[in-house]
């Protein structure tokens, strides 16, 4: 049975129209190296709708972009740090393609204020491996102390050695 190992992509990229494609091409070559070659039409598609928004509506044009594969779910995230950059105003015909050809979508805002825009793509029934079990890390936690063994008082008397003790078992 083929077994998947967690994956994890990241990408810094400085938004421009040449490097759309540049970066479409980068995700499809990690997908591929990943053996996910029926995820690279849609990512890359959802990739190029939200780079191309980005340069076109966004005063910063640092993005952010990374991949997580678990064997069942792709999630692609891209994030960027634009405060006049409105999801809800200037990306919305964007995401409304995204939303159209992904499984899942979203948009959050991370703890440093900048947001985060995400799609997933869930693998198809026959596409579903299991993850590579990995083994359980060491922990740091400290063993607790035995206690001194403390002599136990003799309870019983000895048993009898040689014919006696045969004589008291019959």
């Amino acid at each position: 049975m083929k077994t998947a190992v967690p994956c994890y992509y990241h990408l810094d990229v400085e938004v421009s129209p040449e490097r759309v494609g540049q970066v479409s091409r980068i995700l499809a070559a990690h997908l591929r190296y990943w053996d996910l070659e029926n995820l690279v039409d849609p990512v890359c598609r959802g990739a190029e709708l939200l780079l191309r928004a980005i340069d076109e509506h966004a005063t910063d044009k640092h993005t952010s972009i990374e991949m997580w594969w678990n064997g069942q779910h792709l999630i692609t995230a891209f994030g960027d740090d634009d405060p006049d950059l409105r999801p809800d105003q200037d990306l919305r015909s964007c995401l409304a393609d995204i939303a159209a050809m992904s499984d899942g979508w979203g948009c959050c805002a991370s703890d440093t204020g900048s947001k985060i825009i995400w799609f997933s793509q869930r693998a198809r029934a026959g596409q579903r491996v299991p993850l590579v079990p990995t083994a359980p890390a060491p922990t740091l936690r400290e063993g607790l102390t035995v206690p001194r063994e403390e002599p136990v008082a003799v309870l019983a008397a000895p048993a009898p050695a040689g014919d006696d003790a045969l004589e008291g078992s019959r």
